[in-house]
């Protein structure tokens, strides 16, 4: 489990699937609604008050973003505090929860080689598409709109060369540099084969 704060009310966690396994859960859990999942959420929070100094009390609104086989993503977002006669009579805290897929794959490399390597094994399997950014001294490669029969293949390949990355898409397109906008591997292919 990750934790990074956005703003002076929003946190972001990100979990694993590794994460949600370890403490009994499936992806599904979510949907359920189920106390494991009460239980985790209230966990994160706690550790979330401690490490960022926060007092997280009356509403938050949470969203959840399905990253397929690289876990979730939560936005977790305090409402502007309440005074303190409206906490007392409350005591508790009130989640109003939006849950989303998303079909994104994003993968972060050490090393170009890596990156090389990578693009050579999905043209194998006709996988031409995506971008490729730098940022942070690293390299992430990001596709949407695989074909679901590819996901599990493209995801295996992109794991053997590199790690399902922390940080979003949307961080590494604002502050990093886009390399290659679009076609990643067949340009990656093109130039470097």
């Amino acid at each position: 489990m990750r934790l990074e704060r956005l703003n002076y009310n929003k946190i972001k966690i990100f979990l694993t699937l590794d994460d949600l396994n370890d403490r009994g859960l499936t992806k599904e859990d979510v949907w359920k609604d189920s106390l494991k999942w009460h239980q985790l959420f209230h966990e994160m929070l706690e550790e979330a008050s401690e490490e960022f100094g926060v007092d997280i009390q009356g509403s938050v609104a949470v969203e959840i973003f399905s990253m397929q086989s690289q876990g979730m993503v939560m936005i977790v977002t305090m409402e502007e505090q309440m005074d303190d006669e409206e906490l007392l009579e409350d005591g508790f805290i009130e989640m109003q929860v939006t849950v989303e897929g998303s079909e994104d794959i994003l993968f972060e490399f050490q090393d170009f080689e890596d990156v090389i390597q990578m693009a050579a094994e999905l043209n194998r399997v006709q996988i031409e598409e995506g971008s490729l950014y730098s940022y942070k001294e690293k390299y992430y490669y990001h596709v949407t709109d695989i074909a679901a029969e590819n996901v599990h293949r493209v995801i295996a390949i992109l794991a053997e060369y590199g790690d399902s990355a922390f940080t979003s898409i949307h961080v590494i397109q604002e502050y990093g540099k886009v390399l290659i906008e679009s076609q990643a591997v067949k340009e990656l292919v093109k130039y470097f084969s």
